[in-house]
């Protein structure tokens, strides 16, 4: 798969992301981590690995098309795997090997290279039946519990981080992969009931 993403572009969403967070500290301090701890490579498992037998493919993150050009694939601290487009839940424009991010030191992880969905989470993109863009609390079925989702009305997120991240995925769905990828999600979430409740626009 072809991003229209370029690596300077990713590198620029990036350092914009790295000025925001969600609250007014590093929201980990309320969970221990909890998303970190839940990427947890298996046992099984060596750094480095890129195999598919081994891999927990509930936990962890798929990186998003073209952003595997801010990763060497040689960090000590990651584990990768690699899903088959065709074989799991991805847009049928998606096609190949996906590159699946597995953290090996919670909670430990370079906060500065976490990949773009744990940057601007627990916000997730939703694009209504007419295209139109909002960013939505995250609220698929996740593995761990979130004090920013569940006790959002107690912890409100910085109205800054908020508009950031829509912009960013404002920018990110001009990649047709990526779009695709929303628009996916988005039906998912309409088609299975599942809660959703906009925070912006």
């Amino acid at each position: 798969m072809k991003s229209t993403i370029s690596k300077r572009s990713f590198q620029a969403i990036y350092r914009f992301l790295d000025i925001f967070n969600p609250i007014d500290r590093d929201c980990g301090m309320l969970c221990g981590a909890a998303c970190c701890l839940c990427s947890t490579e298996p046992e099984e498992s060596t750094p480095g690995a890129a195999s598919d037998e081994n891999a927990d493919y509930s936990m962890g993150l798929y990186l998003l098309p073209g952003e595997e050009q801010m990763y060497t694939f040689d960090e000590d601290w990651i584990s990768w795997g690699y899903l088959q487009a065709e074989d799991y839940d991805f847009p049928e424009s998606w096609h190949g090997r996906v590159p699946f991010f597995q953290c090996l030191t919670p909670p430990r992880c370079p906060r500065q290279k976490r990949p773009l969905q744990c940057r601007t989470f627990p916000l997730a993109p939703h694009l209504d039946e007419d295209g139109f863009l909002y960013v939505i609390y995250h609220q698929d079925p996740l593995p761990y519990r979130c004090p920013l989702v569940e006790e959002r009305q107690q912890r409100p997120l910085d109205p800054a981080f908020v508009k950031a991240t829509w912009r960013v995925w404002s920018h990110l769905i001009r990649d047709p992969l990526i779009r695709d990828m929303v628009d996916l999600d988005s039906e998912i979430r309409e088609e299975e009931g599942w809660p959703i409740e906009i925070v912006y626009p």
